[in-house]
């Protein structure tokens, strides 16, 4: 997928380059990951169509006692919920089509697992944004027009980034845009009337909200989800590409760590703390397994020292994916993550378990203590990769006694064939896993060569050895780190800087309306003094001059003088301005800050309901897709439906979004839109 160039960007500021506005990949290409997208947004629409019909059903089902009409209804929502499980299934089999983010040229490395992205819907921010600037700000928005269409063409971008660094700075310069946006509209005493929707990557369920935290935290998720695909598509049979596949998983944990720990109460299941702190074990076992690779890839010399090296790498590998299985199958995650990844995770760690019980085996049949051996050094190795050593056995015994030596070996063998018989199975157990061609011919040569060096090794008359092989201790000489990119904190210009400086002119400071004075010379003196940076302000007024009489303040901020705009002007810019002043006087326009007492903002959520594992957002139930929820009424006489709604459940819950804490504000005359009672009604569901 190639990125798109459109001409007639943004005029003065926003992602330029060569006059050209930066956009994502084409929406219409029909490349295997866009069809993947694409038949997620569609799989994401029929979910939420089915779970309206299911909260209308459910309903109906309270509010009427005809059994015939109840019967009707039972029967309806079976078939409902029925087709609700196969479009999760029909979800789950999206994520697990991990084939299509493999590199091409991949030819015997195990196959990776990507992280989808997160679906959103269109967001309108024209009329919103407009109507703020006029009753906050004091112009005109349609004078901002070009900058909107700015942002929404940038988030617009946003939903298809192109699969590598240039999507992720994509990403990185809407987050980096949607931080000046909250300072700038988004009140903490007025909802400005912005409806955030994104689906849950791996249920489907919508979660819509007015806080613009949960779509930061989605940019977020879509920025760790682009660094694993990019991570997963690097050629892993070439230095540079690992590197680059080790720095790509690497960075996805760190992004989602960073996610986790800045939004602590995200609506949406697949960023909840449990989900997110399995995604970012699962980001740095895949960079781990990476780091192996890294290691053997110049080839792994069969030599004693080397081969117990490389068996306690690999054994890192399986112990890193134990931790990310023991993650998954817990009892908040297990039931939405994926069959194909907890039966991809058992099948790595059975399979790098048992490489590294074949190459501690390889080490103790292949080679035998010489004279000219370091004797102390090989007994400090082989001391250092067991736990606790094999009974009535010492690492030096291990060493001078041929026939322990292959006992032992044999034994390390037969956990290493029985490992690898485990892994096949596991591999057969899962339909996506089965689609697997590369993924199967590496489980089943690892197989045969840990048989055939069996056969090697047995004898006819030799009797059968019960022993059982202790575990091998993982140690690696590289950990896979989190590693927060510099592209999360990247530097961009406020698209709506023309509104002024931010520590003044913000969506928590109020002030009055502009104000027009006229300044006249009085014996060469306009009365007053200048102070600050950009916006400056009026000190040391003198009471009796004209200015003062005409309106102005002590501590007035100057915004204007004459027509020209002066918000982010300095004291010496300013009087440069003011200089040429002559009897005649000159305009100016100020506006004075308001003090007053903050007042808290309405909790901003999205409903868990009690009775379902799955999360949804009852504006979405509620609300059609392609209707703005400012036009809405409520109608005076409720539905037939709407009877049911006077039973609350008890058992729901609601988890809300973190807010800034901000002081100095006062409450917007104009009342926050609202959705009518009943669509926040838990009995929806």
């Amino acid at each position: 997928m190639t990125d798109t160039l459109i001409p007639n960007g943004p005029k003065a500021d926003g992602p330029v380059e060569n006059g050209y506005f930066k956009k994502g990949c084409n929406p219409f290409a029909q490349t295997g990951r866009s069809k993947l997208q694409n038949k997620r947004a569609t799989l994401n629409q029929q979910i939420i169509k089915q779970m309206r019909m299911r909260a209308g059903a459910e309903n109906l089902l309270k509010a009427t006692s005809n059994n015939k009409v109840r019967e009707q209804v039972v029967m309806e929502l079976s078939y409902v919920n029925s087709d609700l499980q196969l479009l999760m299934v029909q979800l789950e089999g999206l994520n697990s089509s991990v084939q299509v983010y493999q590199n091409v040229e991949e030819t015997s490395s195990i196959p990776l697992i990507p992280l989808g992205l997160k679906e959103t819907k269109d967001v309108d921010f024209s009329v919103p944004i407009k109507d703020f600037i006029l009753e906050h700000y004091s112009e005109d928005g349609s004078n901002f027009q070009d900058q909107i269409d700015d942002l929404m063409d940038l988030r617009q971008a946003c939903r298809t980034p192109s699969r590598n660094v240039s999507g992720v700075e994509l990403l990185a310069r809407y987050y980096s845009q949607l931080a000046f946006l909250e300072n700038r509209f988004f009140s903490p005493t007025h909802q400005i009337g912005i409806f955030f929707t994104w689906y849950d990557s791996f249920t489907g369920v919508p979660v819509c909200q007015q806080n613009i935290s949960l779509e930061k935290a989605s940019v977020l998720f879509n920025m760790a989800a682009l660094y694993s695909q990019i991570g997963t598509r690097a050629n892993r049979q070439t230095q540079a590409g690992l590197e680059d596949s080790i720095s790509a998983f690497q960075k996805s944990a760190g992004v989602l760590h960073y996610l986790k720990e800045t939004f602590t109460h995200t609506p949406s299941y697949d960023m909840s703390p449990a989900m997110l702190s399995m995604l970012i074990r699962l980001m740095l076992a895949q960079a781990q397994e990476c780091l192996f690779e890294q290691i053997a890839l110049p080839g792994i010399r069969n030599e004693f020292f080397s081969l117990l090296k490389m068996a306690q790498e690999t054994s890192k590998v399986g112990e890193t994916y134990n931790q990310v299985l023991q993650s998954m199958i817990q009892t908040p995650v297990k039931n939405n993550v994926p069959f194909f990844w907890t039966t991809m995770s058992q099948l790595k760690i059975n399979h790098y378990n048992s490489l590294a019980h074949y190459f501690v085996s390889t080490a103790l049949l292949d080679h035998q203590l010489a004279p000219s051996d370091d004797e102390d050094k090989q007994e400090k190795a082989l001391s250092q990769i067991y736990d606790t050593m094999p009974e009535g056995c010492s690492p030096l015994k291990i060493l001078k006694n041929k026939e322990e030596r292959r006992r032992i070996g044999k034994a390390h063998l037969q956990r290493a064939i029985m490992g690898h018989e485990e892994a096949i199975r596991t591999h057969a157990l899962c339909q996506h896993l089965q689609k697997l061609d590369i993924l199967d011919d590496i489980l089943q040569a690892s197989h045969k060569r840990s048989l055939a060096k069996f056969d090697q090794n047995n004898k006819e008359d030799e009797f059968t050895d019960y022993m059982v092989a202790p575990d091998v201790i993982s140690k690696t000489e590289k950990k896979a780190e989190m590693e927060i990119p510099a592209a999360t904190k990247v530097k961009v210009t406020d698209l709506f800087q023309r509104l002024g400086p931010l520590s003044v002119f913000s969506a928590k400071q109020r002030w009055t309306v502009p104000r027009t004075i006229r300044l006249r010379l009085q014996d060469r003196d306009l009365g007053f003094t200048l102070k600050g940076d950009a916006p400056v302000q009026i000190q040391s007024l003198n009471p009796l001059c004209p200015a003062a009489n005409e309106g102005l303040k002590e501590g007035d901020y100057l915004v204007a003088v004459g027509d020209t705009d002066c918000k982010w002007m300095g004291v010496s810019d300013v009087m440069k301005l003011l200089k040429d002043v002559d009897e005649e006087g000159i305009n100016i326009r100020v506006v004075s800050m308001v003090d007053s007492s903050s007042q808290a903002m309405p909790t901003k959520s999205a409903t868990y309901c009690g009775g379902l594992p799955k999360t949804y957002s009852m504006i979405c139930l509620a609300h059609d897709d392609d209707k703005n929820p400012k036009s809405r009424k409520v109608a005076k006489k409720p539905s037939f439906i709407s009877w049911g709604l006077k039973n609350k459940q008890k058992s729901s819950s609601t988890l809300s979004l973190p807010n800034a804490d901000y002081s100095g504000a006062l409450p917007c005359i104009k009342p926050a839109p609202t959705f009518p009672a009943s669509y926040n009604d838990s009995a929806l569901y």
